[in-house]
């Protein structure tokens, strides 16, 4: 065979490999393997999102690009300024541990292209700025130092590549199609295609296990981006194959692709149940804010109390699923006092009062919630866990129960709750004999042992 006849046919044999890679499947699990292997996420209910980047410089929300509409130019400064010399990832891992949280997502890069981490595939990184740190590595290593399971938030969106084409969301959006071809002429979405493979890739092979990756977001349609844009199959393809036991967001505009996502994720919302898709319940986590911002935003003030955080957290277990509590470090690297004083109070309560929250999930349709109560319940212990939004005046009635519970204690102190049975049509009906003043409880908690 000549030389350039053999070339031809290992060239059309590589690309036949390559085109049958392509088209191969998404690795293929059983409900139960899934199960299985989301388990340590599913029990431990509580995680911390992390979102830090340049953004945190001007302090006014981390769309703070877009809203303005900056260009590169104009939002240079902050990259150039970028010095967190406060930030002790020890300490951040530690806050986190303390207030219950299990698992964490930092944001490695954000929809302003910045990289939080030493990647070959950009200048525009951490290592750049006058930090000169791969916050990634650093923050791994801590946090995996207490204990807690490390994820990466990455942005699908890119307002920084040159290949990345101009979008509806982008900050230099257009308002005609002629606008948008013209912006666009040059800009190469196969190169930045690969720009997101090559760095993911880094992600998942740089850092040791990676439990979660959250990638955000798609929003096909006129002037959008969808799986094509981000050739999602093939991105999660190689997530899967690097990391196989990783969980995934939804984000990739996979909704209809078997394995294209390991849970539906929520956004600045309470569920008013546990969501279905096909009318079968599936996994689940609600990512929330502190605020009305991800990133550090000086000037707002619209926070939730930290009675309202817990009561966000117990009525997602509650439904069956996980909250994802966002903070936004400042520019120096720390969270700043009005965090810290909330995951404290979630800490607090959290210390005693976890066992209604890990492993705990949504209670038997058997058991109805009494008026300005959540419940929770562990299917491995068997126990019923009522939480008490607003505080009984001595007394609270557990309907349909009498044949169901055998012992009753505050958890936060495991004290007894002595309780009585009704009588004539109320005779299956509990009294349970509470004390006239509240504990000194956020929001207290009755264990309830089951027969």
């Amino acid at each position: 065979m000549k030389t350039k006849t053999l070339f031809t046919f290992l060239l059309l044999i590589s690309m036949l490999f390559i085109n049958q890679f392509s088209l191969a499947q998404l690795p293929k699990e059983t409900e139960t393997q899934k199960t299985e292997r989301m388990k340590w996420w599913t029990d431990a209910r509580f995680g911390m999102f992390i979102h830090w980047g340049l953004y945190a410089l001007p302090a006014r929300h981390e769309w703070v690009k877009n809203a303005e509409k900056m260009t590169n130019e104009q939002y240079q400064k902050y990259f150039e300024l970028f010095n967190p010399d406060m930030w002790d990832p020890h300490e951040w891992a530690k806050t986190a541990k303390a207030a219950g949280m299990k698992y964490v997502v930092l944001t490695a890069k954000h929809h302003e292209g910045f990289c939080m981490f030493d990647s070959r595939f950009t200048d525009y990184k951490a290592t750049n700025t006058p930090f000169g740190k791969d916050i990634v590595k650093e923050y791994v290593e801590a946090f995996r130092a207490e204990g807690l399971k490390v994820g990466f938030y990455y942005s699908l969106l890119d307002w920084h590549h040159p290949d990345y084409t101009i979008d509806s969301n982008h900050p230099q959006r257009q308002t005609s199609d002629s606008a948008y071809t013209r912006l666009n002429k040059g800009r190469d979405m196969s190169k930045y295609r690969e720009y997101i493979k090559n760095q993911v890739r880094e992600l998942l092979t740089n850092y040791g296990e990676i439990s979660i990756i959250w990638f955000d977001f798609s929003f096909p349609g006129k002037n959008g981006k969808g799986h094509d844009d981000w050739d999602s199959e093939n991105l999660l393809k190689m997530v899967r194959s690097l990391q196989p036991g990783i969980i995934v967001d939804d984000r990739l505009d996979l909704d209809n692709v078997a394995g294209g996502w390991d849970f539906t994720s929520p956004e600045q919302v309470q569920v008013s149940k546990w969501p279905e898709v096909n009318g079968k319940k599936v996994p689940w986590e609600t990512c929330q804010t502190f605020s009305g911002s991800w990133g550090y935003y000086r000037d707002e003030y619209t926070w939730k109390s930290p009675a309202q955080l817990l009561e966000l957290l117990i009525e997602s277990v509650s439904k069956g699923g996980n909250l994802l509590l966002n903070v936004g470090p400042t520019a120096r690297g720390v969270f700043d006092s009005r965090a810290q004083e909330r995951l404290k109070a979630m800490g607090e309560w959290m210390k005693f009062n976890n066992r209604s929250i890990y492993g705990c999930t949504e209670a038997p349709a058997v058991f109805t919630a009494p008026p300005n109560t959540l419940l929770t319940y562990n299917p491995v212990t068997k126990r019923l866990y009522i939480h008490l939004l607003a505080y009984p005046m001595g007394s609270l009635v557990l309907s349909n129960m009498a044949d169901k519970v055998k012992y009753v204690q505050f958890l936060h102190d495991a004290s007894e709750i002595r309780f009585r049975a009704g009588s004539d049509e109320a005779k299956n009906d509990l009294t349970l004999s509470l004390p006239v003043q509240k504990p000194q409880v956020e929001i207290p908690v009755l264990e309830v042992f089951l027969k």
